[in-house]
């Protein structure tokens, strides 16, 4: 009997979290950007090799072979990686042609001095510990985070204006108690990393594998000239872990901004969250999990690349 509030209309989407395995070994996408999924549970992302009838031609979207026609390719260790993700599925992802995008991670949305963010604090630990190793895995750290300049507070919409004050009071550009500087300023130590993430971040950027990437909305690929998508196209990048806060503001904005530009996005699940009500983070890990992409958590990243 169908319950009255199931959708009229129910979409494949919607069972994505929980779908079976494949029975078939499937390609999707196009020529030149595809995905191969096995029905061992593998998705390979690395878009290196077609299922062995060839690439889909014009028109297709998918196209499916028989499992004993169509034999897993073997992992390539010296560029490739297979990444554990929920859902019984491990993804094959292309080492150099990864980033982690970790966003907001900053001083004004985690110090104590500013707000009670402990679940946001809670991530500190585990970015440490995974950080290191996409590193030497040559995956590139990108940390995306507000950083404002005067101009840019001439051109912020209204909408971006008001969420920023209280009381109509403060914004962006305000200054702050204490030594913490302008709101969200580039150069201000509220604009800084949160407290031992600041020093990972410059070990990084003296290393040559961490790069600072400056936004100006909630989304840091809102635009085709974002200083994100930019970088992510000059080099090469296809496939992006995703962490930072809050999950349902800022790195979810990036996140289907990313999705939409047809990037592959992986949620690392306990390197998110957000100080919104209960919900908030769990719908964002469902909608990651069956519609944008894949989620994982730090552990199983860490156990692959080591």
């Amino acid at each position: 009997m169908t319950n009255s509030r199931d959708p009229k209309h129910d979409h494949p989407i919607l069972g994505m979290v929980h779908r079976p395995k494949v029975a078939t070994a499937t390609e999707y996408g196009n020529a030149a950007s595809f995905w191969v999924e096995y029905p061992s549970g593998l998705i390979d992302l690395t878009r290196t090799t077609h299922l062995p009838q060839g690439a889909l031609v014009n028109g297709d979207v998918a196209q499916d072979q028989p499992e004993h026609n169509a034999p897993v390719p073997p992992l390539l260790p010296a560029t490739q990686l297979d990444v554990p993700v929920d859902g019984g599925r491990v993804l094959r992802i292309p080492k150099q042609k990864s980033a982690i995008v970790i966003v907001d991670m900053q001083n004004f949305f985690l110090h104590p001095d500013l707000r009670d963010h402990t679940t946001g604090l809670a991530c500190v630990i585990p970015i440490m510990n995974l950080v290191p190793a996409l590193r030497e895995q040559d995956v590139k750290i990108l940390w995306v985070n507000w950083g404002l300049t005067d101009h840019e507070l001439t051109t912020i919409p209204p909408s971006l204006v008001r969420a920023f004050m209280k009381n109509g009071r403060g914004g962006f550009g305000a200054q702050l108690p204490g030594d913490f500087g302008r709101l969200l300023m580039r150069g201000e130590y509220n604009s800084e990393l949160y407290g031992p993430l600041q020093t990972l971040y410059e070990d990084g950027r003296r290393g040559g594998t961490d790069v600072w990437i400056h936004k100006n909305r909630m989304s840091g690929i809102w635009g085709s000239q974002t200083a994100l998508d930019l970088y992510l196209q000059e080099h090469g990048i296809t496939t992006l872990f995703f962490a930072g806060v809050n999950a349902d503001q800022c790195v979810l904005g990036t996140l289907v901004d990313a999705y939409s530009r047809g990037y592959d996005c992986i949620v690392v699940e306990d390197c998110v969250a957000t100080t919104s009500p209960a919900g908030g983070l769990e719908n964002v890990l469902y909608n990651a999990g069956g519609a944008y992409g894949f989620v994982t958590d730090s552990a199983r990243i860490i156990d692959a690349a080591t």
